[in-house]
């Protein structure tokens, strides 16, 4: 079986309700803190792989470190989409949740609740 991974901000509410569900369902799962612990870009590569997303769609488009640093997304390719989120991680969405082969952004909550669902029997979950 393939472990649960929940990609989390500790000051995202939507990362913590994901625990919240997580725990409330009595689902085993890591946390693992993307900012303290930056993923590679191998890692975002893979990842968007299962999440069946193009880098792009993984950018947080509001982020202020775009306008600070002068960044316009447009100018780059997938290659670089995946190095500017390896090198600056708060643009990661977040939260993610990876469980079982599968993953999604977990925004709105109840992408995570569909996930869960399509492998284990939920009853009236309530994000």
């Amino acid at each position: 079986m393939t472990q649960t991974v929940l990609y989390h901000n500790p000051n995202c509410s939507k990362s913590r309700a994901a625990i919240a569900l997580l725990q409330a369902e009595n689902i085993p799962f890591l946390i693992r803190e993307y900012l303290q612990d930056p993923l590679n870009p191998a890692e975002i590569a893979q990842l968007l792989g299962l999440l069946k997303l193009a880098p792009s769609a993984l950018i947080r488009m509001n982020e202020p470190i775009l306008k600070t640093k002068g960044i316009n997304l447009s100018d780059l390719n997938d290659e670089a989409l995946i190095d500017l989120c390896a090198t600056y991680p708060v643009l990661i969405e977040r939260p993610i949740l990876l469980h079982q082969g599968s993953a999604c952004i977990g925004r709105p909550i109840e992408n995570i609740v569909r996930l869960l669902s399509s492998s284990l029997d939920l009853d009236a979950v309530d994000p």
